[in-house]
């Protein structure tokens, strides 16, 4: 039987770390979904970071949710040419799990205020409802004020939760790597095994990927000069 009810985190994954994670179990406890599927990007829009290559970040994906009931790790945006634009994932999904599987997508606040910049946004707010993680109720209030506006302007379906997050910035993670500082408290250990044993991030010689010059996950082209914490 195919799950009726699914709950998405896609991201870079550049590393996997212990705030993806948080965010994920806070997520699963709320919703109760009868799948969760972790999507990493294969090329990612809204970013110029340089990333590990698929293979690591798959690899490393897996281990970090290796055990996890009902959790899997997804390879549909590394098999499809180009940038990886969240409506066309979510189409994808509702052909492989059916037209009347409700799905959730998990998003960080900062790139959740971003949506309408996204690539054809109005056909992610007709597949998904859009799940927002708020850290404080500033940020609760700033978060419901704008999903109140995209129902009353697009139908979209929200849910802003006061989820205790866990905020780690990937940069700094990859930079304290990089130093060789203890990274044990914001990656998990399976994960920070793999990145040292590979020689990831600085920890070594290792293999990189350049991506330069790509469109805007889903907005315009932007030089970004630091990653969202998520």
């Amino acid at each position: 039987m195919k799950p009726r009810k699914l709950a998405i985190l896609g991201g870079t994954f550049n590393p996997i770390h212990n705030g993806h994670l948080h965010l994920l179990a806070e997520y699963r406890r709320l919703l109760m979904p009868d799948l969760t599927l972790l999507i990493p990007t294969r090329v990612p829009p809204h970013k110029l970071a340089r990333l590990a290559s698929e293979e690591d970040r798959m690899a490393m994906c897996r281990l970090a949710v290796a055990g996890m009931a009902q959790v899997e790790v997804s390879d549909l945006e590394f098999r499809r040419e180009g940038p990886s634009y969240t409506a066309d994932t979510l189409d994808e999904l509702a052909g492989i799990y059916g037209e009347d599987a409700a799905l959730y997508f998990i998003v960080g606040s900062d790139m959740f205020l971003s949506l309408e910049s996204w690539y054809d946004f109005q056909r992610i707010f007709r597949r998904a409802t859009l799940c927002a993680a708020a850290r404080t109720l500033e940020d609760r209030a700033r978060l419901q004020g704008y999903a109140d506006r995209l129902r009353e302007r697009y139908g979209a379906r929200s849910i802003v939760s006061p989820l205790d997050v866990l905020v780690v910035s990937s940069t700094e993670l990859r930079d304290k790597l990089a130093r060789g500082e203890d990274v044990s408290a914001l990656l998990p250990a399976p994960v920070e095994r793999y990145i040292r044993e590979k020689g990831l991030y600085g920890t070594g010689a290792h293999k990189q990927q350049e991506i330069s010059n790509t469109p805007g996950r889903d907005g315009p082209a932007v030089l970004c000069k630091k990653e969202e914490s998520l």
